[in-house]
């Protein structure tokens, strides 16, 4: 018996069990749908997350002082003053990994300008700064290196800013605003980021000369820290070997002391939530994949009813000729048929779901090819597995004993 024949004879006896056939496909069409929506949610969050780094600044580099220990104590890192003024300018000249490189201090006040207020901060960074955080000025312009040299008052704004400090419309531009008594005239308007993957509000930023905070904020000669970007993201590595080499020089440290300062990137970050949606991703696909599961229990159960309400039929067809094979053959078919139709459906229904979560969930959803044909070939095999059995048991049936059966 060809294939074509057997393909005919598991359409009709398909088509003679509409519903039965449907509610059997329900378990597979569930169990694709489920998967490709849940990967779709899973890998949009991964995409999303990755994003809002690369607008942070993938290649970005954060130098911060170290804890050190002191009578047996564990400093504060932030109360330490190992970084300097002339560790910046020694990095800024010698490292040659770097596309641009900022000095950071911050200082915490009340913002207030005419009769509104807003609790905030007064960052201190060099030009370099906005390179480094893919930050762009969208009114005004930003300080310049004058500026920096002759600590001048100045300082640029994010949009959190002008909202709370100018609720009226009135154009910052030139206006003066005060943090802790010192006044700063704003010259530059950033373009507004919104909140980053951890729920900061990257627009509550003010940002000065560091000459400036430094002086007349801070009365300090020493760092907060230091942002530098690498020239390309394969690059940070060897930048940040070679910012370690010159701050351990530039420290005098010996090769048995620890690092007075600690270097991060924003691919440990990366690193570290990549992993995690990954986990949630992979955890979700399981939960979806146990309907696939019950979808192909589904599979089994019913090819066995069908298997027993055709027994005669299989005994008069084999009595006529019909090998183990082609009985094998059709009730396979039939299984595969069934799993391979609902797969088809489950596809298109999963692509809809993940659509209508998308519009009206306002998920960040991502549907990956691989995903589609990941479920679609699992639900083939489903098929193929759990249709196994059921058609080697119609296959090994005896003829004889099989046109007698009741």
């Amino acid at each position: 018996m060809n294939g074509t024949n057997l393909f005919k004879i598991a359409i009709r006896a398909l088509a003679n069990n509409k519903m039965r056939a449907f509610l059997t496909m329900l378990g597979i069409i569930i169990g694709v749908a489920s998967v490709i929506a849940m990967l779709a949610i899973g890998q949009g969050s991964k995409k999303s997350i990755q994003q809002q780094i690369s607008e942070m600044g993938s290649n970005m580099i954060m130098i911060h002082p170290g804890a050190d220990m002191r009578g047996g104590v564990r400093q504060d890192p932030s109360a330490m003053q190992t970084l300097k003024l002339e560790n910046y300018e020694t990095l800024r000249k010698e490292c040659t990994y770097l596309s641009g490189i900022s000095p950071n201090v911050s200082a915490s006040g009340q913002l207030i300008a005419g009769a509104n207020n807003y609790p905030s901060s007064v960052s201190g960074v060099s030009i370099d700064y906005l390179t480094i955080r893919q930050l762009k000025v969208k009114q005004g312009e930003m300080f310049t290196e004058n500026d920096i040299r002759s600590s001048a008052k100045v300082c640029v704004i994010g949009k959190t800013i002008v909202d709370n400090l100018f609720p009226d419309g009135t154009d910052p531009i030139g206006k003066v605003i005060r943090c802790n008594q010192v006044p700063f005239r704003v010259v530059g308007v950033l373009e507004s980021k919104g909140y980053n993957s951890m729920g900061q509000d990257q627009d509550a930023v003010v940002l000065a000369p560091y000459s400036t905070v430094m002086k007349r904020l801070l009365a300090q000669t020493y760092l907060s820290g230091i942002f530098a970007s690498a020239l390309t993201e394969e690059m940070t590595e060897d930048a940040v070997d070679e910012i370690s080499t010159i701050l351990r020089r530039e420290h005098k440290l010996k090769e048995t002391d620890e690092d007075d300062f600690n270097i991060r990137t924003q691919q440990e970050l990366s690193s570290m939530l990549n992993t995690t949606t990954d986990l949630m991703t992979t955890l979700l696909a399981c939960i979806a994949g146990i309907s696939l599961i019950v979808g192909g229990i589904g599979i089994m159960n019913i090819m066995y009813v069908s298997v027993t309400e055709r027994i005669r039929e299989i005994g008069l067809r084999m009595s006529v000729g019909a090998r183990g094979i082609d009985i094998l053959s059709q009730f396979l078919i039939e299984a595969v048929l069934i799993s391979i139709t609902g797969g088809l459906i489950g596809v298109v229904l999963g692509c809809g779901a993940s659509y209508l979560i998308k519009v009206i969930a306002q998920w960040p959803v991502y549907i990956q090819p691989w995903s589609v044909l990941l479920s679609f070939a699992v639900c083939t095999v489903t098929g193929i597995f759990f249709g196994w059995y059921p058609a080697k048991k119609a296959a090994d049936l005896d003829p004889i004993e099989a046109i007698r059966y009741e």
